[in-house]
């Protein structure tokens, strides 16, 4: 995978549809990278503001060995997220 395909995507993978986990009024979308083997804890964190979609990539350095233990990882890191930031993550 190159370096602008791994730092914004790639659309193939991304257009994967992942059902949202709601949070306080925040969608959370897992999205775990396939990396050498494990998965890298990703995804994106979206919310209407104004009649506008806001949305955050989130994107961390932990890797895990599973799809599944990822995507339960990234929620909640993205919930800790969300009570730490709330809506300024988006200014």
């Amino acid at each position: 995978m190159g370096l602008f395909s791994w730092l914004f995507g790639d659309n193939e993978k991304t257009s994967k549809q992942v059902e949202p986990t709601e949070y306080k009024g925040f969608l959370i979308y897992p999205e775990p990278r396939s990396e050498g083997g494990q998965f890298r804890i990703c995804g994106r964190i979206s919310k209407e503001l104004d009649g506008e979609i806001k949305t955050h990539n989130f994107i961390r350095s932990d890797l895990l060995p599973s799809e599944a233990g990822a995507t339960d990882l990234m929620i909640k890191k993205s919930q800790l997220f969300i009570d730490q930031m709330g809506e300024r993550m988006f200014s």
